[in-house]
């Protein structure tokens, strides 16, 4: 089978998306039944092809971004030369350059797109896009689903109901394994943050709702870390600072995965306080629950609320509200029965429910399904 996949961009390029996109094309080219091949845009004027695991990317120049968009002109000759020798084309939403491409460009093989999110921000943009969108939708063959939740929250799907499957976003679980070394950098990292150390991590962008997890370290005793770059970088450290929080919030950029790992492991408590749907699952907090930590997140009708089951693996607070964000890493900052219950809880989950083996392994069916090929073996869902 021929898979082409299809998306805005692609590690070293960070974000959620990127690097599911990464994960699955390495987990799928594990079985040896797939020629896969990868269309990307990136920042540089040329363009650039490599191999990641086994897998061709093709990066097509971008000549900066409009409305979270790659300006991308050389992706439509791209498409068009790549889809045909596809026998299956697997967009990732929101991209609609490349969904404009699937339309006016000729696919001989079938199409499926994973809905990651709903667009949320450029409403008036969303508006113009909505005829071509329920076009691309109507031409779709399936569309993947990173929750069942989208079903409902959704009204872009719901028209197209018959051809939506559940499959959740995975991770792989051998960097979050606790080993010695992770021990030790976690214990340094403790010593350095103290011992009751809340975390966050994400791109520091409005959607994210940094904001307000800093604004509600006025009522928490703790020390935050947020990990992340961003645009909003300069404007959320003078918050800090003017709350005088500057001794209790920290500002790391991105940090090896190794690092990342350690202060998943170090914190007490996990943070994802996201404000939209924008935030569509939150793969970080998945990463979080691995390394059998409580999170907080907010009730976002996503699959963040899908990860994260209020009571169960953590706590669900509104939105775009400090103080409720603060009460709840109190309450388990305070009580430690029930964030050692919660975190054990959100570890199990994750193990059971968001490998990246179950994750790919779930995809090959659906490949195998479209394309009603003879049985081949399939990656073992973890």
């Amino acid at each position: 089978m021929r898979i082409l996949q299809v998306n805005k961009f692609f590690p070293p390029h960070l974000g959620g998306i990127e690097t599911h996109v990464a994960l699955l094309c390495r987990e799928l080219a594990r079985t040896g039944q797939l020629d896969l091949s990868v269309l990307v845009c990136h920042h540089r004027p040329a363009w650039q092809r490599e191999i990641f695991a086994g897998v061709p990317v093709e990066r097509v120049p971008s000549y900066g971004t409009f409305l979270s968009m790659p300006l991308a002109p050389h992706l439509f000759g791209a498409f068009r030369e790549l889809a045909a020798h596809a026998d299956l084309v697997h967009l990732h939403h929101p991209f609609p350059l490349a969904e404009l491409a699937a339309l006016l460009l000729p696919v001989p093989g079938r199409m499926v797109v994973t809905w990651h999110n709903d667009i949320v921000r450029q409403r008036l943009a969303l508006r113009l896009y909505q005829p071509f969108l329920q076009r691309f939708l109507k031409r779709v063959d399936r569309i993947i689903l990173t929750s069942p939740h989208y079903l409902q929250a959704s009204a872009h799907l719901r028209p197209y109901r018959e051809k939506c499957q559940s499959i959740p976003l995975g991770i792989d679980l051998e960097p979050f394994r606790w080993t010695p070394e992770t021990a030790e950098r976690a214990s340094r990292l403790r010593s350095q943050y103290g011992s009751r150390l809340i975390l966050g991590v994400g791109r520091l962008v409005a959607y994210k709702g940094f904001r307000y997890l800093v604004e509600a370290m006025t009522r928490v005793n703790g020390h935050l870390v947020i990990i992340g770059q961003g645009p909003l970088r300069r404007e959320l450290s003078a918050l800090a600072r003017t709350l005088g929080l500057e001794r209790r919030v920290t500002f790391l950029d991105p940090v090896p995965l190794e690092t990342l790992a350690a202060f998943y492991h170090a914190c007490t408590v996990f943070v994802l306080p996201s404000i939209n749907a924008t935030e569509g699952f939150g793969l970080v907090q998945v990463e979080a629950m691995a390394c059998g930590k409580p999170v907080v997140s907010t009730n976002l009708p996503t699959g963040v609320t899908y990860v994260n089951r209020d009571g169960e693996t953590g706590l669900v607070v509104p939105s775009g509200d400090a103080t409720a964000l603060a009460l709840a890493i109190t309450r388990l900052l305070d009580d430690h029965i029930l964030r050692e219950r919660l975190g054990a809880q959100a570890r199990a989950r994750v193990w059971q429910e968001f490998t990246v083996e179950r994750m790919a392994a779930q995809t090959y069916a659906l490949y195998q399904d479209l394309l009603a090929s003879a049985p081949v073996p399939a990656p073992a869902a973890g």
